[in-house]
């Protein structure tokens, strides 16, 4: 009886989790470059359950002896985890923004089946990461700079000094300024499954230079939406609820049932 108590508890800790990414994804839908994250649900290894029977009488010559027999009845599962939390790369819809500091990659094809191309900024302890969200703007100091406040890089790793204004910036990432061409900094991972998502639209992992056959543009003044689907959320996050209630239920009868066994079975007459 006990394992069904944990079994059903597995059951509302999964969907509580399938809750809170849903929601994140839900409250991010509006976030340009967001890419929606999918839960990864596995099952605990499964319980082998065997019928012990009566002893089976061997006949020897000294008069016999008796061995244990048992038969197998199957399998017996333990409950669900969600064994990890993976974002869903897939290119979002490029919408105009007016604004010439606002960058959209438009990924149309690209080598790996997995691969992914990202725009390379700077954190706060002066790390390298990737990021899908090209809204950026220029700071005080002249240099380019995300909506976080993390200084954009350019191709050789640089911070982007744009002399207080932005005017082109070509298909190609080409940014022209008083000191010469400078060109936005890009870079493409195989595997995007691979890297980490940090928060503040931030990934981190290993990138490699851009493959000749990547097909893709920049588009200035325009924004890569969030990939969420917003209507398929709000169905797996009823699902999650319902799934979450029935669990709960299993769980009351279950201790329904153990109440009644410390109450009344044991009870003396």
């Amino acid at each position: 009886m006990l394992r069904g108590l944990y079994t059903a508890a597995s059951g509302m800790i999964t969907q509580q989790r399938q809750q809170e990414a849903l929601s994140n994804n839900i409250a991010n839908a509006n976030t340009p470059g967001y890419k929606a994250d999918q839960t990864a649900i596995r099952a605990f290894p499964e319980l082998l359950i065997e019928q012990m029977g009566g002893a089976n009488r061997i006949p020897t010559t000294q008069g016999g002896f008796n061995i244990p027999s048992s038969r197998q009845l199957g399998g017996l599962n333990t409950g669900v985890y969600v064994q990890e939390t993976i974002p869903h790369y897939a290119q979002g819809d490029i919408v105009e923004s007016g604004l010439p500091t606002d960058v959209a990659i438009n990924q149309r094809e690209v080598p790996d089946e997995n691969g992914a191309i990202f725009f390379t900024v700077q954190n706060n302890d002066g790390d390298v990461r990737y990021t899908r969200n090209g809204n950026f703007t220029i700071d005080a100091d002249g240099y380019l700079v995300t909506s976080q406040g993390y200084y954009v890089l350019d191709e050789n790793g640089n911070n982007i000094q744009t002399d207080g204004t932005i005017d082109i910036i070509s298909p190609e990432g080409v940014i022209p300024t008083a000191g010469g061409d400078i060109t936005l900094g890009t870079q493409y991972v195989a595997d995007a499954n691979t890297l980490i998502k940090e928060g503040n639209d931030l990934f981190q992992g290993d990138a490699e230079a851009m493959p000749g056959d990547a097909d893709y543009t920049l588009q200035q003044g325009a924004l890569e939406q969030s990939n969420v689907n917003t209507a398929q959320s709000m169905t797996d996050m009823m699902n999650a609820y319902r799934l979450f209630e029935s669990n709960q239920r299993v769980l009351r009868v279950y201790d329904e049932s153990l109440g009644k066994a410390v109450t009344e079975i044991g009870r003396l007459s």
